[in-house]
């Protein structure tokens, strides 16, 4: 049997990779709240120096609702990352129903002060052996 209950995404930009890693944590079902947790760790696969300034997520939840946040950093970190380096950090997302997904960007600074968005490609947060 297939372990439902580690869902992963991957998205490469501008030589930055994205590697998402997720799982269910645990639920409140009396209160309908369902907890994911979710690891990520940046690559800098690039030839240039970059930082991460802030990040902009897009949380559904299985009735279609969406969330977005958007924030400096991540988990209190604007990470810089010479050519080779990665930055991994673990955080959580509280749904309302016991499945959803999560999706979104970090914005990016070079050293020479331009920006962009790196892709984080949509990863699921499923309860396991929740029928969906």
């Amino acid at each position: 049997m297939q372990d439902n209950s580690i869902q992963t995404s991957e998205a490469v930009t501008n030589g930055i990779r994205i590697l998402v890693t997720s799982q269910f944590s645990h639920a409140k079902a009396q209160e309908q709240r369902w907890y994911f947790s979710y690891s990520v760790r940046i690559s800098n696969e690039g030839s240039e120096t970059v930082q991460l300034v802030s990040r902009h997520w897009i949380i559904t939840d299985g009735s279609n609702q969406v969330e977005e946040v958007k924030g400096l950093g991540v988990v209190g970190h604007q990470p810089t990352l010479a050519p080779g380096e990665a930055f991994e950090y673990t955080s959580g997302c509280p749904l309302k129903t016991p499945f959803g997904s999560m999706r979104g960007t970090y914005q990016m600074v070079r050293a020479d002060g331009n920006g962009f968005d790196v892709e984080i490609a949509e990863f699921a947060l499923t309860e396991p052996y929740t029928v969906h």
